[in-house]
């Protein structure tokens, strides 16, 4: 995997992606930050979001069910010094669709966080991560 992150103005950032796809990265306003992007951090979270909601609706889909949405929400919290590493991350799943049941979708989530998931694993041996689900009808 190999990736390109260029400055742009100030403290804004251009990510380029090996399979070419561009995010806009800003830092703060007291660092200089103009507002242009995600901060930095907060691109590792929905990184992470990304990487665990591919698992769950993977594995649902795999076990033939029907999965119509999936929406990861994520909170964090991170350390008062530096470096400023995230100490505590909540994922919250919701995952609509036909015939879900609780006992699936707790499965795929509980794969996803001890197996599949690097980003979660990689940011679990800095964090404690918890995970959390509803089935919307």
């Amino acid at each position: 995997m190999k990736i390109s992150v260029e400055l742009q103005q100030n403290v804004n950032f251009k990510g380029t992606s090996g399979s070419g796809h561009e995010i806009m990265m800003d830092g703060p306003p007291e660092f200089g930050g103009e507002n242009l992007g995600a901060r930095p951090m907060e691109t590792l979270l929905i990184g992470m979001g990304g990487c665990a909601s591919f698992d769950v609706v993977h594995i649902l889909r795999k076990r033939r069910l029907t999965v119509e949405n999936c929406v990861a929400e994520i909170e964090a919290q991170r350390a008062d010094t530096e470096p400023k590493v995230f100490t505590k991350i909540h994922l919250h799943f919701k995952v609509s669709g036909q015939k879900l049941s609780d006992k699936a979708v707790g499965l795929a989530v509980q794969q996803s966080a001890e197996k599949y998931c690097s980003a979660s694993i990689m940011l679990g041996k800095t964090a404690d991560i918890t995970h959390s689900f509803e089935i919307i009808q």
